[in-house]
């Protein structure tokens, strides 16, 4: 099996199986680009405004047929103050234990959605905490004005 950096890969050769249940899975469909329709998006950025949500948008460059999931223990967290902004929604990406096909040569592109950072915070950490080898980490995420971000895993 080949490693890829900050991104739980699984060799799909093998069946794969909920963990949970024992039971045999067929992985999803590889989901096309993400598009919000301009009044979803609309809504999306008034709520965002008014509860400080933080989203960040995802891509995942499979250079051979993999599986990719996220766990439910993903956070963004406060470089200074170490504070933990918790995922709350996660869109186009399995939640774990589930594995999400991603065939060679093709991007995964998916939406995490987190709670508010701290107002003080002017750098994050995106980590998914999980307790294996190959959780994704992203460092020194700078802050901006939108809580809105673009990012590249593997």
């Amino acid at each position: 099996m080949h490693s890829i950096p900050y991104i739980c890969g699984m060799p799909i050769s093998q069946p794969i199986f909920n963990i949970e249940t024992g039971q045999q899975v067929n992985p999803p469909a590889v989901i096309p680009d993400v598009k919000l329709d301009k009044r979803l998006k609309d809504e999306l950025f008034a709520e965002m405004r008014e509860e400080g949500m933080v989203i960040v948008h995802c891509s995942f460059f499979a250079n051979y047929e993999t599986g990719i999931r996220i766990w439910n223990s993903t956070f963004l967290v406060d470089e200074q103050s170490g504070i933990r902004s918790p995922m709350h929604h996660a869109e186009n990406i399995t939640i774990a234990p589930e594995w999400m096909l991603v065939p060679e040569g093709s991007t995964a592109r998916f939406t995490l959605i987190f709670a508010p950072l701290p107002k003080t915070c002017k750098l994050f950490d995106l980590l998914e905490d999980i307790p294996e080898s190959g959780g994704f980490f992203i460092h020194n995420i700078k802050r901006n004005r939108s809580d809105v971000y673009h990012v590249k895993i593997g």
